[in-house]
């Protein structure tokens, strides 16, 4: 075979999951509809807002003398701010991510890389610049970004768990990171501290399986981790449950803590839930940071 054979067979190989991403990802921002992106600020822009009363600071050649001619006082036009915004976004791809309960619900993978592409098509359809934490996929506008972003979601993470690339977070931008958050928290604890430093507001996500919500285990039961490292037996997995339950509402009140001292927003979706309902909130509170 020669070599360029060997390389178009090794280029099929490497983007046969590719597509499908995609076009999930394609097909669930589509459910959300945007008009022009704004930021609902006053500012720089050429979409109406607002109307309200000139003040002394405001130029002449500001007064809507339309609008004013209703009323016995001048008013003036604010423009919606619309600043291109630049969003990062890091979706763990550790083997934890890869649990699912049932077959019939998607992996937390599938659902952290499809949810974060999706909003990324979302923000780049509104003319932001979206990346990934890391240099891979540096912040870009355009379309052929989320093909970019859609290749490096869907490389699977073998070597366990990393946290954000702390240092390629950019000042002044915005930032989401998805995952379980059920590994050692220490990264994302330093790559918020270096987030609220740098001015940077965002969004953790935390995707969780139904089971790991609710712990319906009961009797003999074998509690395996995904690389098969880790195992434990127990008779009476039942005995387990409020203990579980009790250090999960411990996990998910740090990562609230971390979020709030960070200037972020922190939610918890879990895989059982619409995809829609979770990229509804999520361009809500990225709108809001």
């Amino acid at each position: 075979m020669s070599q360029s054979l060997t390389l178009r067979a090794q280029a099929e190989t490497l983007g046969a999951g590719l597509p499908p991403l995609l076009a999930a990802a394609d097909q669930l921002a589509g459910t959300v509809i945007l008009g022009d992106h704004g930021r609902r600020r006053s500012g720089m822009g050429d979409i109406f807002w607002q109307y309200r009363p000139a003040t002394a600071s405001d130029a002449a050649s500001r007064i809507d003398w339309r609008r004013s001619a209703r009323s016995d006082s001048p008013f003036v036009q604010d423009k919606e701010w619309q600043i291109a915004q630049t969003l990062q976004l890091w979706v763990n791809a550790s083997p934890s991510m890869d649990f699912t309960s049932r077959p019939d619900i998607e992996p937390k993978s599938r659902r952290a890389r499809l949810l974060g592409l999706a909003i990324a098509i979302l923000l780049l359809r509104g003319g932001e610049r979206v990346g990934l934490t890391d240099t891979s996929v540096p912040p870009r506008r355009g379309e052929i970004q989320a093909a970019r972003l859609a290749e490096a979601l869907a490389i699977d993470g073998s070597t366990g768990h990393s946290g954000p690339d702390s240092d390629a977070l950019l000042p002044r931008s915005r930032a989401l990171f998805i995952s379980d958050f059920l590994e050692d928290l220490d990264p994302v604890e330093k790559a918020l501290g270096v987030a609220a430093d740098r001015g940077i507001k965002g969004v953790l996500l935390q995707v969780l399986d139904p089971a790991e919500e609710d712990f319906p285990f009961a009797g003999r039961t074998v509690f395996e981790n995904m690389t098969g490292a880790i195992t434990h037996e127990t008779l009476s997995a039942a005995d387990l449950r409020a203990r579980y339950l009790d250090r999960l509402a411990e996990r998910k009140d740090r990562l609230d803590q971390l979020a709030r001292h960070a200037g972020w927003t922190f939610a918890t979706h879990h895989t059982g839930q619409p995809a829609t309902s979770a990229l509804l909130w999520l361009h809500g509170a990225l709108a809001q940071s």
